[in-house]
């Protein structure tokens, strides 16, 4: 995690990180997650937080439970890390930015 104070009473957080691929075993995605709800609970809620890096996840398209998280414009269908990402972004008030915007279609 990086820190950057701004001339206002609030800092910028940009947390980088690389998840374990989907077919990980479980007690290293929870260690991942353990950590990341570590360093997230680090970071004022007046802040902004930036949370990036591979998460090896898929939002999918599909945003039922999730639309205060993500918007409707991931690619193919959620997938467990998926699932977990978008968990740990509902509990933080964290929005996941690829999926707000349509992206151009691109072959």
């Amino acid at each position: 995690m990086a820190k950057f104070k701004t001339n206002k009473r609030i800092s910028l957080n940009i947390i980088q990180c690389y998840a374990p691929t989907t077919g990980a075993e479980d007690d290293i995605k929870e260690e991942l997650y353990r950590l990341l709800e570590e360093t997230t609970r680090k970071c004022s809620s007046k802040d902004i937080t930036i949370l990036m890096g591979d998460l090896n996840a898929k939002g999918g398209s599909d945003n039922t439970g999730y639309e205060q998280v993500m918007g409707r414009h991931g690619i193919g269908e959620m997938n467990e890390n998926g699932e977990l990402f978008a968990n740990r972004c509902a509990n933080h008030n964290l929005i996941i930015g690829g999926t707000v915007f349509p992206h151009k279609n691109v072959i």
